[in-house]
């Protein structure tokens, strides 16, 4: 699988996590939902931020580049409040959805003017190479909690180089 399709299936899989963590009742389950998605959340910024942005810096993206590691930034911030929190919490549902807000705001931007730009500039070998990196990272950083370093990670947005 290509990254950018890598990218744009994970962007579903977040979104589908969003609206199933709507659909649950319970407590238990929201918070469940909720670690998973944290996880999603958390291992696919780190795959953008350490291989797809490096490998598509390239001078006519590189604002939009900045202000996705920007947007990682404040998703990482509004995580970290929501990992202190438990679901009975008033503002809890509230940050999940500023959260989704935010997120989707994100991929849209991502899907709709950097990926075009990315899949005109680079080679489909080369974007299927780095997909498989960024999947095998991915596979990784799934084995265990990556919403763990969240809150270590709010300081400044990722470097892009």
């Amino acid at each position: 699988m290509d990254a950018i399709t890598l990218l744009r299936a994970q962007h579903d899989e977040v979104e589908d996590l969003f609206e199933e963590y709507e659909s649950a009742e319970s407590r238990t389950s929201r918070r469940a939902i909720f670690n998973r998605l944290a996880d999603a959340i958390a291992a696919h910024a780190t795959i953008e931020e350490k291989l797809f942005y490096p490998a598509v810096c390239l001078s006519e993206v590189e604002d939009l580049l900045k202000e996705a590691a920007e947007g990682h930034l404040a998703a990482r911030r509004i995580l970290a409040d929501l990992l202190d929190l438990q679901p009975p919490d008033g503002n809890f549902d509230a940050k999940v959805k500023v959260l989704q807000e935010q997120l989707s705001h994100h991929a849209e931007e991502e899907e709709d003017e950097l990926f075009p730009i990315v899949r005109v500039s680079l080679s489909r070998p080369a974007l299927e190479a780095l997909g498989e990196a960024m999947g095998q990272m991915f596979e990784e950083l799934m084995k265990g909690t990556p919403r763990d370093r969240v809150r270590d990670e709010t300081d400044h947005a990722a470097q892009l180089n």
